[in-house]
């Protein structure tokens, strides 16, 4: 019983540990597509559909669409920086990260949120606010 215990234990802490990797394994991927200003490179991580919510303006694009509003926005906003400064998952489980997008004197603040989709994480909600 003890053995049988320890190894549920085990399975539990090692698919808990996959979960998170693969969380933040996305989530730094899109970082660093955002980072480099490419929106051809973010699509890769993006749902069919996502909501994508610019200054306030909250739209709802398809992936191919949601390819041209990000080269617009990195065109008009090139990034000089970003990073992750929190990430984690709602108490449903849903992982999100918040991160600062900075471009010349304009800072954003970049919230995502990560939908599983065919045992794959894809971005099902991103928005750039102006600080």
């Amino acid at each position: 019983m003890r053995r049988f215990l320890s190894a549920f234990v085990f399975l539990c802490i090692s698919i808990h540990s996959f979960s998170t990797f693969a969380q933040s394994d996305v989530i730094d991927q899109v970082k660093e597509t955002i980072k480099a200003g490419s929106a051809k490179e973010l699509t890769k991580y993006l749902n069919q559909t996502v909501d994508v919510t610019l200054d306030g303006s909250v739209q709802s694009y398809s992936k191919a669409q949601a390819e041209f509003v990000f080269r617009d926005f990195f065109k008009q906003h090139p990034p000089s920086e970003f990073s992750i400064i929190h990430q984690g998952s709602s108490k449903g489980g849903q992982p999100f990260a918040i991160g600062q997008f900075k471009s010349g004197s304009e800072t954003y603040r970049v919230f995502m949120k990560i939908k599983v989709i065919n045992n794959q994480q894809l971005v099902h909600e991103i928005s750039f606010a102006k600080e």
